[in-house]
């Protein structure tokens, strides 16, 4: 007899229960469809140590994709399932006050915004804001067209819709005095006004609340204003004081408060669309990075990982045309890889190994094999975005004055709008107080303390994220600010106007036969050496194909350079004091080498057997794009120094070639500083460009601080400005782009300004007794719309502007 039984759990036995007894299989159940399967089923797999069963091929390949999935109970798969917020970590801020600080998306206590991620991701969240304002107004817009042709269907339709209406119906309730027409005005409003402008209800009342009052104060209560007195004025008109009529008709304003929160809407709408925009710049180069790696196992063999899976240290092909996954360092190969993403250059940079390469920068010919040395938020490009970011939501000293302004204006706002209520009710012609209500409610709706309120920051944002694009990373928006404001530039030379590695720029031998001897000797003995020079003299040796030998009986001399033994020869290598030492006349090339030294090159004699053999220039080249970036800085009217520690010949041949305006020489650390401090006491706004650590005090000293990319840490730290190359143009970047976003938002505040001159005493009627113009609330509400969206569309300018 066979012994048969089934498993009660989903999940298959161990593949020991599986055994066959007798002749006939255990029966199994598939963990993808459930079916009955035998133990003896060509369709298994092994997963954690236990095999699985399954009816088809099709139902294994499912399991093997995802086991997990069909192993663990659904209740289970399900509690453990996170909140979509508290997956994301997403934090929100607003925009104009950045210390708000939430973990889901919301409203400012403050201004009543809609509230905004703090950094940028990669895949833009869903934005449940503009998804609620979008349906509020969708519905809005279809409820209030009918309930405006109501209103105004007099002047636009052949016929009379309140008649017509009127006329369908009978049976009217005798104590109702409103007609058909007017109590379908309510029905269509209601929902508009409770459902599509509840936020704005709701960000009214706790502006009042919390003693913050802002835009939503003034559309809430003119909002509230007008539907509360039309819905008074439907069921009881017979309270309603002569003053309110106009003959027979019935004072309501159900399409004004309609209208108006579908304007509103219609303005967040659009507001909301255009701030997203302003980071779609990080975000756009967030989308570059890739989203998996090539790693290269310890066996030599590769497979494909997703980027979140890369550990410092791994190895990783890059192949032909593919992104490069993280920050790291070729190891083996060589290429060119575009890297304009991050440094703005077109020209693609040579990469050969012991380059560093960046994170999302794309590989054009070759294939190589890089180390992985910062992942995630180390990169580059995660930093790029963290400080873009810090930046937009720092503020620029011009928004006090916003600050300061908007604190008062909404309640000087309400003063006004009581003002002309009682103005017009006391003084207006007939009805009087429909009048002045309608006159109060504009007053409150055309208002824009938003457009005010927004001015600054959204130009910071927009200014700072076109400064990522062009390789200049602002930190902070004061920083952008005072550019503007900059006429003194100091910049260190070593690394900043120099390449800051020394190349061997000539080579002279005296004897033709000892062409090959002075470079190889030189480079002998400054390979078994630790001086600065090492890396110039043997990467020119190299170059030129010159073999290095063994050298002997090495001795260094401090200050002077170094002497040994190669091939049987006696050979030194230093300059002139060793020279002296040794009693060897260099009058011969005199002339010669203090023309290098005036040209700013140090001067290397070669001595072979006790006779001068030749010569070696060695200087740090000036940066092939430092010309371009001092002459447009001169263009400007800004003016050059160069602080450096190096000898006053050098520094002043490099400032006479690049007609620098001052230089001096010799300065230590605190001299920087000290020098800094002297030119901000003279009156100046002084920014200061180095990259070392002895940079560092005068960078944080300076008015606006500038490290180069290519430079130390402690430096980029002691910035507000980096920038990313390396590269001076930078500067005059920097500049230009502060120039545009300091125009932008002096535009802005105008806008800003300008439309609260003309609107709120055109809706307080002051044209009434000339002209009889009384601005509608509907016309009012529009123009308040528009301003914000005006506001936001010019500062989306600054996204293509030259730089």
């Amino acid at each position: 007899m066979v012994q048969s039984h089934t498993h009660a759990h989903d999940g298959a036995p161990h593949e020991n229960e599986g055994a066959v007894v007798g002749r006939s299989a255990l029966r199994l159940k598939d963990p993808v469809c459930g079916m009955q399967v035998k133990s003896d089923s060509a369709h298994r797999q092994t997963y954690q140590g236990k095999t699985y069963y399954f009816c088809s091929n099709n139902c294994r390949q499912k399991f093997q994709s995802a086991p997990d999935a069909y192993l663990r109970p659904k209740t289970e798969t399900k509690s453990k399932t996170p909140a979509p917020e508290a997956a994301t970590g997403i934090i929100y801020t607003c925009p104009m006050h950045p210390q708000i600080r939430a973990t889901a998306p919301g409203a400012c206590p403050i201004c009543g915004m809609a509230l905004e991620p703090l950094t940028p991701v990669v895949t833009e969240e869903r934005n449940v804001e503009l998804e609620s304002m979008s349906r509020r107004f969708w519905v809005g817009l279809v409820l209030s067209v009918p309930l405006l042709l109501m209103t105004m269907g007099k002047m636009i339709l052949p016929f009379d819709l309140d008649a017509v209406l009127n006329g369908l119906f009978s049976g009217w309730p005798h104590w109702m005095k409103a007609s058909w027409s007017q109590c379908i005005q309510g029905v269509l409003a209601t929902p508009v006004v409770l459902w599509g402008g509840w936020p704005f209800l709701t960000r009214g009342w706790k502006s009042f609340m919390t003693r913050r009052l802002n835009m939503f104060s003034l559309i809430g209560l003119g909002v509230a204003a007008a539907y509360i007195f039309s819905v008074f004025a439907l069921f009881f008109p017979d309270a309603l004081p002569r003053a309110f009529r106009q003959g027979h008709e019935l004072p309501l304003y159900f399409e004004a408060a309609a209208v108006i929160v579908t304007l509103v809407l219609l303005g967040q709408v659009l507001e909301l669309r255009a701030r997203s925009r302003t980071s779609s710049a990080i975000r756009d180069l967030l989308k570059l990075a890739p989203h998996t790696a090539i790693r290269i196992r310890h066996d030599g063999s590769e497979e494909t990982v997703p980027l979140e899976t890369v550990a410092v240290g791994d190895s990783l092909r890059v192949k032909p045309g593919s992104k490069i996954p993280v920050d790291g360092v070729v190891v083996d190969g060589r290429s060119s890889v575009d890297e304009s993403m991050i440094t703005g250059e077109s020209i693609p940079a040579e990469k050969i190994t012991g380059s560093k390469v960046t994170g999302a920068t794309v590989n054009q010919t070759g294939t190589f094999v890089m180390r992985a040395e910062k992942i995630g938020a180390d990169t580059l490009l995660a930093r790029i975005v963290q400080m873009v970011a810090e930046a937009g939501r720092s503020r620029a000293p011009i928004q006090n004055l916003t600050d300061q302004v908007s604190g008062w204006f909404v309640l000087a706002v309400i003063s006004i709008a009581v003002g002309a209520f009682i103005v017009w009710a006391v003084a207006g012609p007939a009805p009087a107080l429909a009048n002045a209500l309608v006159v109060a409610i504009s007053v409150l709706i055309i208002a824009c303390p938003c457009a005010l309120g927004l001015a600054t920051p959204v130009s910071i944002i927009v200014g700072v994220g076109r400064g990522a694009q062009e390789g200049v990373l602002i930190k902070d928006a004061e920083a952008l600010e005072l550019m503007e404001k900059v006429d003194t530039v100091v910049v260190d030379k070593t690394g900043t106007l120099t390449e800051g590695k020394p190349r061997v720029q000539q080579v002279l031998a005296l004897k033709p036969a000892q062409d090959s001897a002075v470079i190889g000797y030189a480079a002998s003995l400054e390979g078994a050496s630790e001086h600065p020079l090492v890396q110039a003299i043997t990467s020119y040796a190299k170059e030129s194909g010159e073999k290095t030998s063994q050298v002997e009986a090495f001795d260094s001399v401090p200050g002077k350079g170094v002497t040994g033994r190669i091939d049987g020869h006696t050979v030194s290598l230093g300059n002139a004091r060793l020279m002296a030492d040794l009693g060897i006349d260099c009058a011969s090339v005199g002339n010669e080498t203090d023309r290098l030294r005036e040209a700013g090159q140090t001067v290397m004699y070669v001595v072979i057997d006790g006779e001068l053999a030749g010569y070696l220039g060695v200087a740090d080249p000036v940066k092939g794009t430092t010309p371009e970036a001092v002459r447009k800085l001169k263009a400007s009217g800004v003016n050059i120094v160069m602080l450096t520690g190096d000898n006053q010949i050098t520094a002043t041949a490099v400032a006479k070639s690049l007609e620098l305006d001052d230089v001096k020489a010799g300065v230590l650390p605190e001299d920087k500083y000290r020098h800094v401090q002297e030119l901000q006491q003279q009156g100046r706004i002084v920014a200061m460009a180095g990259d070392g650590v002895n940079d560092a005090p005068a960078l944080a000293q300076a008015n606006v601080g500038i490290a180069m990319g290519t430079g130390t840490d402690v430096a980029m730290n002691s910035a507000r400005i980096v920038l990313v190359k390396g590269d001076l143009r930078g500067i005059a970047r920097a500049r230009s782009l502060s120039v545009a976003t300091m125009k932008n938002i002096r535009q802005n505040l105008f806008f800003a300004f300008a439309y609260n001159a003309i609107g709120i005493p055109l809706a307080a009627g002051v044209l009434y007794p000339w002209l009889g113009i009384l601005l509608s609330p509907i016309i009012a509400s529009a123009a308040m719309a528009l301003s914000s969206v005006s506001v936001i569309g010019n500062a989306l300018r600054l996204r293509t502007a030259r730089t």
